[in-house]
């Protein structure tokens, strides 16, 4: 039995793009790997590396709660939680800050790319968040983090780190293994299709969010942008637009693109797109119709409660070793 990890910031609505990239394919993994534990977190602690309205972002930690069970989830074996309700994220953070090197950690995307744009006001957490992005992981000795291509520097750095302490200290972390998801992974901008679809778009034409209202939804999909080829063909270099649209369908469906393209062939882009929005907008009701029994319900304080009682038990478990290793503290 394997633990298998993932957080997710609450820092908005969940978009499209992150179901099928992501929730989807969690509840996939479930289905397959029926006899590993999966522990699943909103990374709330994350969320502050930039300022955050506090009303929003409580509210945004709840509706995430209810929308990872909403997605699909089962109860089985899974550990849901809140980071910041499990302090031991935050010590183990501060250990990672101990051992990884500077120079690791401006080589590190976001905020490398943040520099180069020479902004201002950025905090220090901006720069420290991978050695507690790290902690999240190595905290639980998950064996597997699903994670998407862009998000494997963050693992090799964790994995950089657990070999670097088990060196120093002797075995201490299991060092996790990526699980890429290769179709879906990268769900594009509905209106700039060469750019991932991200919640914090300034253009909402682009981004469908799981809780938008479905009329609205199946409107974004029908005026997504494509070109002026009018044939439904998967290619994404000369036809983003459609390849993007492609993409949401084959993940709906399961369909491949071949199967795809040759069930329009020799139609417009009108019927592939009506056809589209429609599959969204039941996709999008199925989940939030669970997500309204859930976010009110004892039900989901009750699985919070558990899952942060099960984390805490064993993050507090792999403290003690850690800072018995270190020399930290009188035992």
């Amino acid at each position: 039995m394997s633990i298998i990890l993932s957080g997710i910031k609450p820092t908005g609505v969940p978009t499209l793009g992150n179901y099928l990239g992501a929730l989807k394919n969690f509840v996939k993994l479930q289905n397959e790997r029926k006899d590993d534990d999966f522990f699943f977190f909103i990374a709330d602690m994350h969320a502050i590396t930039v300022p955050q309205d506090p009303q929003t972002l409580r509210k945004n930690i709840k509706n995430l709660a209810a929308l990872y069970l909403a997605c699909g989830l089962s109860k089985e074996n899974l550990t849901l939680f809140i980071q910041s309700e499990v302090k031991e994220h935050l010590e183990l953070g501060y250990v990672m800050q101990s051992l990884v090197y500077m120079g690791e950690l401006e080589r590190m995307t976001q905020y490398k790319d943040k520099k180069a744009k020479n902004e201002t006001g950025l905090s220090s957490a901006l720069f420290t968040y991978p050695a507690l992005m790290a902690a999240d992981i190595l905290l639980y000795d998950a064996k597997y983090v699903p994670v998407g291509e862009d998000q494997m520097q963050h693992l090799e750095l964790t994995r950089n780190l657990a070999e670097r302490f088990n060196n120093r200290f002797s075995d201490t972390f299991v060092v996790p293994e990526g699980l890429v998801t290769k179709v879906g992974a990268r769900i594009m901008d509905l209106q700039i299709p060469t750019k991932k679809m991200d919640k914090s778009s300034e253009n909402g034409k682009g981004c469908i969010f799981l809780l938008d209202e479905v009329n609205l939804a199946k409107k974004k999909i029908k005026s997504a942008v494509t070109d002026n080829l009018a044939h439904v063909h998967y290619d994404v270099a000369n036809q983003p637009g459609v390849s993007n649209l492609m993409t949401i369908y084959s993940c709906l469906t399961n369909l491949s693109f071949k199967e795809i393209e040759d069930k329009y062939e020799g139609k417009g882009y009108g019927e592939f797109k009506e056809d589209l929005a429609n599959l969204v907008g039941e996709e999008l009701t199925k989940i939030q119709s669970k997500f309204n029994e859930y976010i009110n319900s004892k039900e989901l304080d009750e699985i919070l409660d558990e899952g942060c009682k099960k984390a805490s038990y064993l993050a507090s478990k792999k403290m003690k070793k850690v800072y018995h290793k270190l020399g930290i503290g009188r035992n």
